[in-house]
């Protein structure tokens, strides 16, 4: 197992729609395991493929650290999630800040919803339909996101983009101190 750098902002595969996941091989369990590792490593809750730089519809999370500490709020724990469908999202939309490993030190208010039921293949390739709310749902749509292409920035305003438009432009150039591995912008 190991840590994998992390592909940042305007790197084109962030941007790509992702292609399912075909075969449950050594080598996909390899990058589930290394995925966890980096996402880990980076103190994320999540991480999608794309984020590493493949363009596979997978992505990683665990909610465990946030929910544990809202009473209210219960998680899954550590979820490998492939080739996931939204089915449903219900409940009202609601305003939260999110951030992402791919565009470190930006942070900002994102509308979703409450709730959400997916149906995805779990690491064994079994199949698994699960209903989260509150922060564990957040964290789905995030890295559901991800394999579509979308980034949390989508969601914003033209006039909110432009508040972190020098901090994306050092996060482009590579300029930016980040404290975890990420594809060198060269």
């Amino acid at each position: 197992m190991s840590v994998l750098p992390i592909v940042t902002y305007n790197d084109p595969v962030l941007r790509e729609k992702t292609k399912p996941v075909e075969e449950n091989d050594q080598e996909l369990q390899t990058l589930i395991d290394d995925m966890f590792d980096t996402m880990y490593n980076s103190q994320g809750v999540g991480l999608a493929a794309p984020q590493v730089g493949k363009k596979i519809q997978l992505f990683v999370m665990d909610a465990d650290g946030i929910t544990d500490e809202l009473e209210e709020e219960t998680s899954h724990g550590p979820l490998v999630v492939i080739n996931p469908k939204i089915v449903e999202t219900t409940g009202e939309k609601v305003k939260m800040e999110e951030g992402c490993l791919s565009i470190p030190d930006v942070r900002d208010d994102v509308v979703r919803p409450e709730k959400v039921t997916i149906e995805y293949l779990d690491r064994d390739f079994n199949k698994k339909r699960i209903e989260a709310e509150g922060w564990e749902s957040r964290v789905i749509q995030h890295e559901y996101d991800h394999l579509q292409g979308v980034l949390f920035l989508d969601y914003l305003s033209a006039f909110k983009k432009r508040l972190h438009k020098s901090l994306l432009k050092k996060i482009d150039k590579g300029t930016l101190n980040i404290e975890y591995p990420v594809v060198s912008k060269d």
